[in-house]
């Protein structure tokens, strides 16, 4: 591991795919925008002015990046207050790596889609050759008393690569995705390879109980030397030489913060404007990234057949579905837009009417300010995934409902299903009848039992937050917590990246 002239203790070092910043271009100047996603919306204000690092990939192949790049994003650092080490890709391993070994592969394998995989034994070995890239880095940039903690299931052999290298630091590392069953997990080729990767972590984060049962299976049946001892919220994997801790820690947000920003002016400003522009009626709520486990065309079905069924909706309630545009270069990414294009259309056709349309289809991203006002402006939210490793949105619209007033429908195969089963409204999303049920059930549901649940869910995503998933993570691995890592004062303040 790297030496360095740095009187301090050991620092948190996250790795991951990407950076929580991206890179454009514009004429010739290099400019640094936040990046989005689960993983940044979790570790920011985990991170910030901290003086630790991030290493990922910035976006760019090393033929896209050329010059300048580094002092942008060295400005960056600064103004987040840690550092962040770009490792660049050739256009060869971003196809390999990313497009093909991580998401068409891993990415369905893990959400049980099996039969969308393209097992090419190419992706594989480009795989292993970027997991031996980060390798490098994180050896280059870290010390022996960093807690270096490793994301998602882009990076999972990592640690063996390090190991390979003869490097003893305790290594932790989180599946942000689901963790699929045995009968599934064996259709992987390269399944022994990657739970040595996974073995060779220190410790390893799962979003549910079921995912690490799933886990556990996997490693009983395939892993000749190991054995899993407790039963506690962490257990061991035990071989003769050294064990493995394998917990449950589900993410979150931070919820003092989303609810301080959808109280501040601006968002109440767009909120009142929202609501003007869909006026009487109630405004349901879908936000996702254009994906197919995150069940979309289903959810549009569903709402379908609730206006087949339930006349009262009629002009009473319109549905506001964001997609964020991601991977439409891939074929299923484009498939799946034109089949959504298509629900949308047909929904509109068939029931609109003068002042009213059913269906209001957003397909880009939003602002901050304008995904805050939608989340207080929604009466109900539609969150409705085939499988989820956790669904932080279901988490975040709870934290933005100031007014304690709005209903979450949630698809039972979320992970956040775990935590929220009790006050939100849970359905199979493949039961197009069910769902329609339970959009009709929050249409009508009271303004006294709407505040009950929303206040319980409220209280249980502030009582579990970002802020508790990470100390979970740090006294499993290192017997530490994030107060361990103070903020530092000779960094700048946060300001925002642009």
């Amino acid at each position: 591991m790297a030496k360095r002239d740095d009187k301090r203790e050991g620092r948190l070092a996250i790795v991951s795919n990407r950076l929580p910043v991206v890179l454009k271009k514009r004429g010739a100047k290099w400019h640094v925008e936040s990046g989005s996603g689960g993983l940044v919306t979790a570790l920011l204000p985990v991170l910030r002015n901290r003086g630790g690092l991030w290493i990922g990939w910035p976006g760019l192949t090393a033929q896209q990046a050329g010059s300048g790049f580094e002092q942008v994003l060295a400005d960056a650092s600064r103004h987040a207050g840690y550092e962040l080490v770009p490792i660049l890709l050739s256009e060869q391993e971003k196809e390999g790596f990313y497009l093909g070994f991580s998401n068409e592969i891993i990415w369905p394998l893990f959400h049980d889609l099996h039969v969308l995989c393209n097992f090419d034994p190419a992706y594989w070995r480009i795989y292993r050759d970027v997991n031996e890239k980060f390798a490098e880095a994180i050896a280059a940039n870290c010390r022996n008393e960093d807690y270096i903690w490793v994301h998602d299931y882009h990076l999972m052999i990592v640690s063996r690569c390090l190991r390979d290298r003869g490097i003893a630091a305790p290594l932790a590392f989180f599946l942000h995705t689901p963790f699929p069953p045995l009968d599934i997990f064996l259709k992987l080729p390269w399944r022994v390879e990657i739970l040595q990767g996974l073995l060779s972590y220190s410790l390893v984060g799962l979003q549910t109980l079921r995912d690490r049962r799933n886990l556990l299976q996997c490693v009983e049946n395939l892993v000749a030397d190991a054995t899993v001892e407790g039963d506690g919220e962490v257990v061991n994997i035990r071989f003769p030489d050294r064990s493995v801790r394998v917990g449950v820690f589900p993410i979150s947000i931070d919820f003092n913060d989303f609810a301080r920003r959808a109280s501040d002016k601006a968002v109440g400003k767009q909120v009142k404007a929202i609501r003007q522009n869909l006026p009487n009626r109630k405004i349901m709520l879908g936000v996702d990234r254009l994906d197919y486990t995150k069940g979309i065309p289903y959810r549009l079905r569903a709402f379908q057949n609730a206006l087949d069924r339930y006349p009262d909706l009629h002009g009473a309630v319109s549905l506001v579905q964001v997609i964020v545009p991601s991977r439409e270069n891939i074929p299923k990414y484009s498939e799946l837009k034109t089949e959504i294009d298509q629900l949308v259309g047909e929904i509109n056709g068939k029931y609109t009417q003068e002042g009213w349309i059913p269906v209001h289809y957003l397909f880009r991203s939003l602002s901050q300010t304008e995904l805050l006002a939608y989340y207080r402006a929604s009466e109900i939210a539609l969150i409705t995934p085939l499988k989820d490793g956790m669904n932080l949105v279901a988490k975040e619209y709870c934290a933005s409902t100031i007014d304690e007033n709005g209903v979450l429908i949630l698809s039972e195969f979320a992970g956040a299903a775990g935590q929220m089963q009790e006050d939100a409204l849970l359905v199979n999303p493949y039961d197009v009848e069910g769902t329609a049920d339970a959009i009709h059930d929050a249409f009508v549901m009271d303004l006294p039992e709407k505040r009950r649940r929303m206040k319980n869910l409220r209280e249980g995503v502030k009582g579990q937050d970002i802020f508790t998933w990470v100390d979970g993570m740090l006294r499993a691995g290192i017997d530490k917590e994030l107060k361990s890592f103070p903020v530092l004062q000779d960094y700048l303040p946060q300001i925002e990246i642009s």
